[in-house]
């Protein structure tokens, strides 16, 4: 159960993806099985610990593609000292949201207040228990968390007709970037059996977010200033440096790793 809260709260990472982005790699790996840092661990790995250091240790995990890789290797997530059950995405229902309620369907959500939504191929340093706070404060429906700033990555122009005035390489502009980690009370499931009524794919943040947004149903943000990275292209993976992901572990962590 996560700092300070009553309710009962349960970690969804959604790792089924094919990872088309970090192909060629995702031939041969499931994309949130790709090993990173110096100790080469899977990038799962990291997630699920950072769960379990806010005390979330109830975990779904919704697979899919090359799903066989995660249940080998982690099992029923007692390693970890966590619950880990894995629901296999139904064809019939595509897209992240998809996936989100074909394990609802399940029954994997029964009893659960909270749903702590984390996608399978994002790192970061976010407060996890400070988010979920101000979700349960707030009474809202979604809380989605954002971080400040975004770094775009190519080099942009400033123009005067045709002539170039500045140039700026991949400048950081003043915008809420999602970050691909959410809480969603129980009620936002509600509005994926609406949208599934409607399309066959349906995507959390692409369509169920703007849905409820516009149904005034209570979508709220978590400002982090915490180090997150998108693991999810073969150009972003290859920057990742070592020491930045090794510097996400505590000290009592290493003996786990």
């Amino acid at each position: 159960m996560a700092v300070g809260l009553d309710g009962r709260v349960v970690g969804v990472v959604l790792a089924g993806g094919e990872g088309k982005r970090l192909r060629p790699l995702t031939y041969y790996f499931q994309k949130c099985m790709i090993p990173v840092g110096s100790f080469q661990k899977p990038l799962l790995e990291y997630i699920l610990l950072a769960l379990r250091r806010h005390r979330i240790s109830d975990v779904k995990l919704l697979v899919g593609y090359k799903h066989e890789q995660i249940v080998n290797y982690f099992n029923n997530g007692s390693r970890l000292g966590m619950d880990v059950e894995y629901f296999v995405d139904d064809p019939c229902l595509g897209g992240s949201g998809g996936a989100l309620l074909n394990a609802a369907r399940q029954g994997a959500f029964r009893g659960v207040d909270c749903l702590l939504v984390y996608y399978g191929d994002i790192l970061s340093s976010i407060d996890l228990s400070s988010m979920l706070r101000q979700h349960v404060e707030a009474d809202a429906v979604v809380t989605l968390a954002v971080a400040r700033g975004f770094e775009v990555p190519v080099g942009v122009a400033e123009l005067e007709g045709r002539e170039v005035k500045r140039w700026v390489e991949k400048p950081r502009i003043d915008i809420c970037a999602g970050i691909g980690i959410m809480a969603l009370s129980q009620i936002a499931l509600d509005g994926l059996e609406e949208l599934v009524k409607r399309c066959k794919d349906v995507d959390i943040m692409g369509d169920l977010v703007p849905h409820l947004i516009r149904g005034g149903r209570g979508v709220e943000a978590y400002v982090t200033d915490g180090f997150w990275y998108d693991v999810g292209s073969v150009e972003k993976y290859e920057k990742l440096e070592n020491h930045v992901v090794d510097g996400l572990l505590g000290s009592e962590e290493f003996s786990l790793i």
